[in-house]
């Protein structure tokens, strides 16, 4: 990707027959107002594009199209960064301190990721060199918090990494808990799973896209006739805890290969950085609220506040002629712009496209077979700083399948206490909830049928059934200073709970109903974690490498000599390539892969 200021603005005046600001106002639907022809000698206004979401999708079509020259104008309905904002917690801050932070769930982004990293290299960022990039930082461990057995610690290592310090008795316990795992799972299941894992390494992507996309991971493993820790470390432990899908019916295509592409990260190959990295800040302060700014001064606009409804189909020119939407007000109005890009996620995006326009399309109207989940954050904010690990903790025994990490920790130019808050809480430990439909251990019901309150005391319930289990006290009761959980999660407790952020789940055959960035519309274009592109996965990456896809669609439509925006593709070994072209011939033939044993 060429990096030069001029390439990314070039700009043809004949790239677009059609021009005109993004208009908005009472337009009737489908008429759009004609634009006056610009004076002799004079260049043609350059073609406007509304982006319709303000989250990583459609922040990041906004900054390659503003690069591009184009005159963007973002519509958002609530905040900008979308499920990757922080948030304040509201009447939360005392004095000059600023508002405690909370989120939708916390930050993650792996050394797989290449198209993000990228684009938080271009956004400036004070005193950094490499933009917001350099707010990456990578958690010297991570682990699996068992619930009545030591945890298990696993070292991340990278070139120059400084491993945590460990006291004898962390040593001795994590000993303890790497012997204990390795005799829980029988050599003969650990054998299985490595050979099952070597056969979607030598796998077509013929039958990778076929019969792994069709077959649930539960399956592919045998995780049924398996052990009980078989079962909650590999199959359940990656799947339900990480992509929040069910391990009986997650996509094997969509599990393994992301395990392929970690597997690859932790052995240095193809990656971008560490295996794992996190923001060295609440997420608007290392990354939104900079990103929004560049973007400003790059000359996109933002509407905040504005909810989307309708995508007007006209008919007669087989274009989108307006959008419906709803000002702060709501005051409906309609928007009009010379290209659209869709950018909500697609439980919101869908509700937008009409019958007509489905029918002229009908990749649309398969993304109503795209099923959401609940991924929901939770934070609780302490008085002490509670004795857990520099990195990640997935308990992987818990009932709700709760994933945590200690932020303050991780903040060094903060001092949390100071800056934060009423000067009591020194810390936050976030929590990702991603199991909804379970019962859990203190009450009896599922985290839906509780109300708010239960939620979070029964999150704190099997918090401390995973960390204060094995003779020492991790996490206080008299630590607690105050919880706060996602807005988007409202009627808890009552018939009919809502969840406004919703995480894009992956059963089998979902790769098969993920639309292109391109659609048969010639002015509109999808961006988001649901459009088709290599990581097969609802990630920050996908939102970004889709709103690439659909910049670089829109560019193609409108033959602009504009640079193309570089998608980066996984990593692929290529010393596996020849065994995946004889893998292609057996599948051909009806051939199981030459490692398969069943």
């Amino acid at each position: 990707m060429d990096r030069t200021g001029s390439s990314r603005r070039t700009f043809v005046a004949g790239a677009a027959a059609a021009t005109g600001a993004v208009a908005v106002g009472t337009v009737g639907l489908g008429a759009v107002p004609a634009v006056a022809a610009e004076p002799a000698g004079e260049p043609a206004a350059a073609p406007s594009v509304a982006v319709l979401g303000g989250g990583v999708a459609g922040l990041t079509a906004a900054h390659e199209l503003a690069e591009r020259g184009f005159r963007v104008t973002v519509y958002e309905r609530r905040a900008l960064g979308g499920k990757a904002r922080s948030m304040d917690v509201p009447d939360s801050a005392r004095g000059s301190r600023r508002p405690l932070p909370a989120e939708h769930g916390f930050r993650f982004i792996p050394g797989i990721y290449h198209n993000l990293p990228d684009t938080m290299r271009r956004i400036p960022f004070p005193g950094n060199a490499n933009g917001v990039w350099d707010n990456l930082v990578a958690p010297a461990e991570m682990s699996f918090a068992r619930t009545g057995r030591e945890d298990l610690r696993i070292p991340l290592p990278w070139p120059g990494h400084r491993p945590a310090e460990l006291t004898l008795d962390e040593i001795r316990r994590a000993l303890t808990a790497l012997l204990d795992t390795a005799r829980s799972i029988p050599l003969h299941e650990a054998a299985y799973f490595v050979d099952r894992f070597l056969v979607f390494l030598t796998s077509c992507d013929e039958r990778r896209d076929d019969t792994w996309e069709r077959t649930p991971w539960w399956e592919f493993l045998r995780a049924d006739r398996m052990s009980y820790d078989y079962q909650r470390i590999l199959a359940v432990g990656l799947t339900r805890n990480i992509v929040a899908t069910k391990a009986e019916e997650a996509s094997t295509r969509t599990v393994a290969t992301l395990l392929e592409a970690f597997a690859f990260n932790a052995l240095g190959r193809g990656a971008d950085g560490p295996l794992d990295r996190i923001l060295n800040l609440p997420t608007n302060e290392a990354w939104i609220d900079p990103w929004a700014a560049h973007l400003t001064g790059l000359g996109v606009e933002f509407r905040i506040g504005w909810t989307v409804r309708e995508l007007a189909y006209d008919s007669a020119s087989g274009r989108i002629g307006a959008v419906v939407a709803e000002d702060p007000q709501g005051v409906r109005r309609t928007v009009t712009a010379d290209h659209y890009v869709s950018a909500m996620p697609v439980e919101h995006a869908r509700r937008t496209w009409g019958a007509a326009l489905r029918a002229a399309d009908p990749q649309l109207a398969r993304c109503d077979r795209l099923e959401t989940d609940w991924m929901t954050g939770i934070q609780f904010y302490l008085t002490e700083h509670a004795p857990l690990l520099a990195g990640h903790a997935n308990c992987i025994d818990s009932p709700w399948s709760l994933t945590a990490i200690q932020q303050a920790r991780h903040w060094p130019s903060r001092d949390f206490s100071a800056d934060y808050g009423d000067g009591a809480a020194v810390d936050c430990l976030s929590v990702d909830i991603s199991e909804w439909d379970r019962p859990g251990i203190l009450y009896g019901k599922t985290a839906k049928q509780c109300t708010r309150t239960e939620v979070a005391r029964e999150v704190w319930a099997q918090l401390k059934a995973a960390f204060n289990d094995t003779g020492r006290t991790v996490l206080k009761d008299s630590a607690l200073h105050s919880w706060f959980l996602d807005p988007g999660v409202d009627g808890l407790g009552t018939p009919n709970p809502t969840n406004e952020d919703q995480l894009l789940v992956h059963p089998v055959g979902t790769l098969h109903n993920r639309p292109k960035a391109a659609t048969r519309i010639p002015n509109l274009f999808l961006a988001g974690d649901y459009v088709a592109v290599d990581i097969d996965l609802a990630t920050m990456e996908g939102a970004n490498a889709s709103a690439r896809q659909a910049v670089n669609a829109l560019l193609d439509r409108t033959d602009s000599p504009a640079a193309r925006c570089t998608v980066q593709p996984l990593f692929r070994a290529p010393e596996l390539e020849g065994l995946k072209r004889h893998d292609r011939l057996r599948y051909r033939l009806g051939l199981r892969n030459a490692l398969d044993v069943g």
